[in-house]
């Protein structure tokens, strides 16, 4: 086995192309009698994928000018103080201190209270708590599918060495019956 001087992928000696990034490795004339059964052509993509990573969150930020990564900043800041448990518990107890007087108001206030006090205040930030479950959770599948996508295309790319080891097996079996047998 060699390895491409371009990525360092480990490529057949029979190989014309690298199988990762496309790189010519040799001419036709000194790549052995393998590459005239099949030339892999990579696809663009695999050359890309080795120079980035996985997308982040932080990666669809806005950050064209320093006020929209202020602002990014603040809001993250804000949500992530908001998006706590203990954030809705404070925010339980400030809509129970409002309690006494929207019971002394009658059935309208008080119905109005728990819409529009409690509910609201409260549930905000146990929804933001969710969403960012849910996001981590999201976040933990998409790298997961990328790992996966990359264990395939690893395992694409061991049967490609193995199918041009095949094919130099093959071609040198040919060319000895091509030899053995009588003209």
């Amino acid at each position: 086995m060699a390895s491409c001087p371009k990525c360092g992928t480990s490529v057949n000696i029979a190989s014309v192309d690298c199988i990762a990034c496309g790189n010519a490795l040799a001419d036709g004339s000194k790549a052995g009698v393998a590459s005239a059964i099949f030339r892999h052509v990579p696809h663009p993509h695999i050359a890309l994928r080795k120079q980035r990573a996985p997308a982040t969150r932080a990666d669809a930020h806005p950050h064209a000018n320093a006020m929209q990564r202020f602002n990014t900043w603040i809001a993250c800041k804000i949500t992530g103080a908001v998006g706590t448990m203990w954030c809705a518990y404070l925010f339980a107890l400030l809509a129970i201190v409002s309690l006494p007087e929207a019971v002394h108001g009658g059935t309208a206030t008080l119905v109005a209270w728990v819409a529009q006090t409690f509910l609201q205040l409260v549930l905000l930030s146990i929804i933001i708590v969710g969403q960012k479950v849910d996001g981590a959770a999201s976040d933990k599948r998409a790298l997961d599918t990328y790992n996966d996508a990359e264990a395939v295309l690893h395992e694409a790319l061991q049967i490609q060495q193995h199918l041009a080891a095949q094919d130099q097996v093959l071609t040198h079996l040919i060319e000895q019956l091509q030899r053995t047998r009588p003209a």
